[in-house]
């Protein structure tokens, strides 16, 4: 069994970090700059992530109305462009990848875990760098597979109102405020998706990249679901009232590859991204 990495350990020639987007902890761990507040993280002050800052609607008549005028939406555009430009300088160079996505909650030692860890390794043998959201559970174990076959080990993580801390898999990492520019470079950098089992973030993901493919945004992008006793009822559902109903075009659901194994999701991505 490969070791965990010391977080300084990850190797002489891998990448450097090419940008984050807070700014370090100081050394007493008990500021930390996230977004447009500091908070004191260990008074259990709530984070509030720049997303929701810009999303926001406060009522004229509240007297907040006084300082939100300080943090302007033309200011927060030439943030976003910024975390943008970011975004596009560091991965420019990335090789082929694929977008994995997963669990958080995935524990190690676990069947879960193994399957996104071989994941991983069979894609990195193959020649594709991985890109995860850099988080825990099935994540860590797709970037740890992908690190041990040598490839690069891409997380791409996101300011939460609670802490999601990178993984120690990683031989890049970012650090995105806004998930609307995240999920950018989660499509804009792979040849495709790889869903295992996962909650609210994965089905997200999942609908956003199929949505970008059935209206032909992105084209030769396969989407590979792996596990079928967890997606089965999902896509039957999609086709049985969905289909069925109308609501899609006939189809339609056929753009999902549903698999059970690492080796069936890798020989599809495989096949799409050299033919």
């Amino acid at each position: 069994m490969t070791d965990r990495p010391a977080p300084d350990a990850q190797g002489a020639d891998a990448p450097v970090p090419t940008w984050r987007s807070d700014t370090p902890d100081p050394a007493d761990g008990s500021l930390r700059n996230v977004g447009a507040a500091q908070v004191r993280v260990e008074e259990g002050v709530e984070v509030v992530p720049s997303d929701r800052l810009l999303l926001e609607w406060i009522d004229p008549r509240d007297p907040r109305r006084a300082e939100q005028r300080m943090i302007r939406d033309s200011w927060r555009v030439q943030r976003i462009q910024s975390e943008f430009v970011a975004g596009f300088d560091a991965l420019e160079n990335v090789a082929e990848a694929v977008t994995v996505f997963g669990s958080a909650r995935v524990k190690e030692r676990t069947p879960e875990y193994e399957l996104a860890r071989e994941l991983g390794r069979r894609l990195g043998h193959e020649g594709f760098a991985v890109i995860t959201g850099g988080g825990p559970g099935a994540m860590e174990a797709t970037n740890r597979g992908a690190y041990e076959a040598g490839a690069q080990s891409i997380g791409l993580n996101i300011e939460l109102p609670f802490e999601q801390h990178t993984n120690p898999w990683l031989t890049l990492t970012m650090n995105f405020r806004y998930f609307f520019v995240r999920k950018t470079m989660f499509v804009k950098y792979a040849q495709a998706f790889v869903c295992l089992p996962g909650g609210f973030g994965t089905l997200d993901e999942l609908f956003e990249a199929l949505t970008l493919v059935q209206t032909k945004k992105v084209l030769r992008f396969p989407i590979v679901l792996i596990g079928r006793e967890f997606w089965g009822p999902l896509v039957d559902w999609l086709r049985g009232t969905l289909e069925a109903g109308g609501k899609i075009s006939p189809g339609d659901v056929d753009l999902l590859h549903v698999v059970d194994t690492a080796a069936e999701a890798v020989e599809i991505v495989v096949r799409a991204a050299r033919s």
